[in-house]
């Protein structure tokens, strides 16, 4: 821990190769999409929990005006610097999402692809949303998008372990997962990298899976109102079959 802030060491692992793991422009460009429609007020400012390498916030800066990035680590925000050298406009904050503050309040608080999930405990999760809700501005939105419990319990077809392979467009590359459930709602991923050139990365991670009638709680809780629930960026009601899901709430 470094100035309050409790580093798990995700950018220690994943830093130098994390925008492989999410090849796909298309996916990048269908958030940001997303949030921009959702944004309330893009005048109103604009922060991300979780920001990580800004595959998301930098983009999206070049349409909503500057954006405040807060993640707890170093690596991942300094990926990020590498990027706004050449463009958008994206303040890193080395922060730790359950405790972060600040005097500003914003139009759009987000935090996305499964970042919330990182939080292993209810406990931790509810600090979350309840710290983005104290950011929020009246009328602001916050929108949180995690993975969805069903299909990967569906995935696993009632074994504690499964492997699972996802190709990628280039010959010879992918991504090869071992997942493991375990108690608390908890599931464990090792993901191996194979890229063209015969290497291989790999890194772990440890996440809480949630519901998101779970979430609308934590939201409740912080005096939030839920809006909606999606399955994809482009406003697709929620299903169980989706991998993903996105919640919206509103602070009155």
């Amino acid at each position: 821990m470094t100035n309050g802030v409790e580093d798990i060491g995700y950018g220690r692992q994943f830093a130098g190769w994390y925008d492989r793991l999410i090849p796909d422009d298309e996916v990048t460009a269908e958030a940001v999409k997303g949030l921009l429609a959702l944004h309330p007020a893009p005048e109103a400012g604009t922060i991300e929990l979780g920001v990580g390498t800004g595959r998301i916030a930098v983009p999206l800066s070049e349409s909503v005006g500057r954006v405040t990035g807060v993640d707890s680590s170093p690596e991942m925000l300094d990926a990020m610097r590498v990027k706004l050298k050449e463009r958008g406009d994206v303040t890193p904050v080395h922060g730790d999402i359950r405790s972060y503050t600040s005097d500003s309040r914003y139009g759009l608080v987000y935090c996305v692809c499964a970042t919330l999930s990182l939080l292993h405990t209810p406990e931790d999760q509810q600090l979350a949303v309840r710290r983005a809700a104290d950011l929020l501005a009246p009328g602001g939105r916050l929108v949180i998008e995690t993975h969805n419990k069903p299909p990967i319990l569906e995935l696993h077809e009632g074994r504690k372990r499964t492997t699972y392979f996802v190709p990628y467009p280039e010959p010879g590359t992918g991504v090869q997962t071992h997942s493991t459930l375990l108690d608390g709602d908890l599931w464990h991923c090792s993901h191996i990298l194979y890229q063209a050139d015969g290497t291989t990365r790999v890194g772990s991670e440890l996440t809480r899976l949630t519901t998101p009638e779970e979430i609308d709680a934590y939201a409740r809780a912080a005096g939030l109102e839920p809006e909606t629930h999606l399955s994809r960026w482009d406003g697709t009601p929620y299903n169980e079959q989706s991998p993903m899901f996105v919640c919206c709430y509103v602070k009155s």
